[in-house]
């Protein structure tokens, strides 16, 4: 059975007519073709799904799309503001932090996170935000360089 669903995503309203049991995950792919999110585990313990709602970081994997209505909710492809790059996606960038790149939108959008609630956290705690994010490609020191220059405030 599918139900229009009215969502809030990257800055717009969206309608959507989906199933009920479909996650955010699926809504945000297969009805919106937001496809920067992207499948992992689907168990919420890779992090690659990982979207915010209300700011706060969600595994979009465990979390259903009629859930979040009245929600806003901010993927990867939202964090370009008025095709100017984010921090973070220029810090990644330009010092290799990305590798295959499957992780990098969930780790990017946990980042973001933490930089808006603590906008300059030591290594440790961008070590304990990203901890729910996994990568199978790198050794994290970059990721953790990236974020960390931007907390600096720092330009690459």
């Amino acid at each position: 059975m599918k139900q229009i669903l009215r969502l809030r995503v990257n800055g717009e309203t969206k309608e959507v007519a989906t199933e009920i049991s479909k996650t955010l995950l699926e809504v945000l792919r297969e009805d919106l073709g937001l496809t920067g999110t992207k499948h992992g585990c689907e168990l919420g313990e890779c992090g690659t799904c990982t979207v915010l709602i209300d700011g706060e970081p969600v595994l979009s994997c465990l979390v259903l799309g009629v859930e979040v209505e009245g929600s806003e909710i901010l993927t990867v492809e939202g964090l370009k503001e008025r095709d100017k790059t984010h921090p973070l996606q220029k810090a990644f960038t330009n010092l290799g932090a990305a590798q295959c790149g499957y992780c990098i939108p969930g780790i990017l959008l946990t980042a973001k996170a933490l930089l808006d609630n603590n906008p300059r956290p030591n290594r440790d705690q961008i070590r304990e935000a990203l901890a729910g994010n996994l990568c199978r490609c790198t050794g994290y020191t970059k990721i953790l360089d990236a974020v960390e220059l931007v907390a600096k405030g720092q330009e690459v």
